[in-house]
C-alpha cells in the first residue's frame, strides 16, 4: 500500500487576520488551508496538525504556526519542526513572517516581498517595509527555521497587513506573491490562477 504524502507550505504567524488571509490565498490556488491551525499561540501538537493535513482533500496545504513571542522553541515551532520533519510531509516552502519582537529571532530567507511587491534580497520589517540586512529578518516564529534547511523561505511583513496593503478584500497581493514565487520554484504553472478571483465570503475552508 502506497504512503499518503501531503504537499505543504508552512506560515509562521497564526492570528486572526493570517487566517482570513491564507483561507482565501489557499481557496484562490486551489489547496486547502488548516483552519484549526490558527491560534496565538499554536494550540494544536505535530501530531494532530499532521493527521489533518494528511486528510486535506487538496493540495498545497496551508499550516500556520505561531509562538506568540515566547522566546526560543515555543510551542508552534515545536509543531512547525514536527510537521517539518514527518516522512508523510513534503514542505514546498515557508512564509516566514516579519515582527517586533521583545527579545529578536531571525533566520534567514532566500527572498522576500516587500509591502510595493518588490522581490529581493534585503529583509524586511513588520509594515512590509525594506531593510538593510541581506537575507535575514526579525520574527517571533523563526527560531528554527534555519536548523530544518527548508528549500524556500520567502520573507514578508505582517499577513494580511502592511498598513492594509495585504488586506484580503484586495485580494491579499503581498501573501499571494509570496505563494507564487513558492509555486513557482516548485514547478506550479501560476498562471491558471491569474486573473481568477476569489469570493471572500467563500473562502472559509
Amino acid at each position: 500500500m502506497d504512503v499518503i504524502t501531503k504537499r505543504v507550505i508552512l506560515i509562521t504567524d497564526g492570528d486572526v487576520y493570517a487566517k482570513k488571509t491564507i483561507q482565501l490565498v489557499a481557496k484562490h490556488y486551489g489547496g486547502r488551508c488548516i483552519s484549526a491551525s490558527f491560534g496565538n499561540p499554536t494550540l494544536l501538537s505535530g501530531e494532530e496538525l499532521v493527521q489533518l493535513i494528511l486528510q486535506a482533500k487538496s493540495e498545497p496545504v496551508f499550516v500556520m504556526f505561531d509562538d506568540s513571542g515566547f522566546l526560543g522553541e515555543g510551542s508552534g515551532e515545536r509543531a512547525l519542526r514536527y510537521v517539518a520533519t514527518h516522512e508523510q510531509i513534503e514542505v514546498l516552502g515557508v512564509i516566514a513572517v516579519a515582527s517586533k519582537t521583545h527579545q529578536s529571532e531571525w533566520t534567514r530567507v532566500h527572498v522576500t516581498v516587500d509591502r510595493d511587491l518588490q522581490v529581493s534580497s534585503h529583509g524586511v520589517d513588520k509594515s512590509g517595509i525594506q531593510e538593510m540586512d541581506i537575507g535575514r529578518i526579525n520574527g517571533d516564529t523563526v527560531y528554527c527555521l534555519d536548523e530544518l534547511h527548508f528549500p524556500l523561505i520567502v520573507g514578508i511583513g505582517d499577513i494580511g497587513k502592511m498598513a492594509r496593503r495585504d488586506d484580503v478584500k484586495r485580494g491579499a497581493p503581498i501573501t499571494s506573491k509570496a505563494v507564487e514565487i513558492i509555486l513557482e520554484r516548485n514547478g506550479y504553472d501560476v498562471s491558471q490562477w491569474n486573473g481568477k478571483s476569489t469570493d471572500i465570503t467563500e473562502a472559509d475552508e
